[in-house]
């Protein structure tokens, strides 16, 4: 079976990388372009630690064939910082200690940015909806609940 050359704009530079037709995102991006920060946890969608954006929207990186990305833009947690200087939902995970094993984090980073981008003032309801395919077994979910609103704040300020 031959590969497929993908053409495609990840964390806002051009990418090109050659897969199996059957590649998911997530193997494709740690495996062919060396984007190891998304991370697998169930290879099912069930559990967010493998959280990318699609042209803006959030999706699961396990569940898209890589080659549906071409000609698209995906935003890894490694795009979400901006040079030295962590995003807020990433200093506001660590202010109030909404990591642990790390895992998780990536996931929860891209979903909370996600949010914040749509909904700059999310109610804490919205916050736990939002994040809500997205599973932690270390933290618990109130510090990275308060983490994101805190961003939010800081956003908006």
């Amino acid at each position: 079976m031959s590969k497929l050359h993908v053409e495609t704009i990840i964390n806002g530079e051009p990418v090109e990388f050659l897969c199996e037709p059957h590649t998911s995102l997530l193997d494709a991006l740690r495996n062919e372009v060396g984007l190891t920060g998304t991370k697998e946890g169930c290879a099912t969608g069930d559990c967010g630690a493998c959280s990318v954006t699609l042209d803006g929207r959030l999706v699961c990186s396990c569940l898209v064939v890589a080659a549906e990305v071409a000609g698209h833009e995906v935003t890894t947690v490694e795009g979400v910082a901006e040079a030295e200087q962590l995003h807020p939902v990433q200093q506001k995970l660590l202010e109030h200690a909404g990591l642990q094993c790390g895992i998780c984090t990536p996931g929860f980073v891209v979903a909370a940015k996600a949010l914040l981008d749509r909904t700059p003032d999310p109610s804490e309801t919205e916050v736990r909806y939002w994040l809500a395919g997205n599973l932690c077994r270390c933290t618990g979910y109130d510090k990275i609940v308060r983490a994101v609103l805190d961003a939010a704040a800081e956003l908006r300020a």
